[in-house]
């Protein structure tokens, strides 16, 4: 499967070739749930992936995305330990992916290229999560709203309620505070989008307290 080596490049030495046919599922299928036993290790070839923590009242936290060549932590640390799954999977696109059954994945930790493949993107996805608590311990929660919104173009067609989920927290806290940022005249807001009108000061407030530390320790973030 040359499309797969080319991704993943340290499956040459294995047998790729035995894995099957990919599957292909539609934007918004889920692929995993958190609790549920992993029935095996997800190679994206073309889509994206969302791995998500929903807390028990039902608010979601994204914690990364997994991608063509990419591969995803809560999966393998679910298949190294055999234990249930602490997140969940969603495509965010139209998405094609081979699944590497649990039986597999063991076998193929015995070799060194896929063993080191599989620990270097523990150490990439543990450094995108440290980077997530950074956010979510010192930044408040209006400074990462201005940061979400920064990046996309003049004009991004999404719900405030996409927006919750991507912050881990309510629509309403956030429609309230899309309010005070058009009060102020950074963004204009309209049904399901949202128009920049000034990024600069969009991007001054996201970074305003990214890494402040008061002489009483670090700043609390506001919910």
């Amino acid at each position: 499967m040359p499309e797969l080596l080319a991704l993943y490049p340290a499956l040459a030495a294995l047998a790729p070739a035995t894995l099957g046919t990919p599957v292909e599922v539609p934007a918004g299928a889920v692929l995993f749930t958190q609790h549920q036993q992993c029935l095996g290790l997800p190679l994206v070839l073309e889509g994206e992936v969302r791995v998500s923590k929903r807390s028990s009242e039902g608010r979601t936290l994204e914690l990364y995305r997994v991608g063509p060549g990419d591969l995803c932590l809560v999966s393998s640390a679910c298949l190294f330990h055999g234990t249930p799954l602490m997140a969940e999977g969603v495509a965010t696109r139209p998405t094609r992916l081979l699944l590497i059954p649990p039986g597999t994945f063991h076998e193929w930790l015995d070799q060194r290229g896929f063993r080191d493949m599989v620990l270097g993107a523990f150490a990439e996805r543990i450094a995108d999560l440290a980077a997530l608590v950074d956010a979510i311990a010192f930044q408040r929660l209006d400074e990462r709203l201005a940061a979400a919104l920064l990046g996309h173009g003049p004009a991004l067609a999404v719900t405030h309620q996409a927006l919750a989920q991507e912050l881990g927290t309510v629509r309403e806290i956030v429609t309230r505070m899309l309010r005070r940022f058009e009060r102020e005249g950074w963004v204009a807001l309209s049904r399901e989008q949202i128009r920049i009108l000034d990024s600069g000061a969009l991007r001054r407030h996201a970074q305003r307290s990214v890494t402040q530390v008061t002489d009483t320790g670090p700043v609390q973030p506001v919910q």
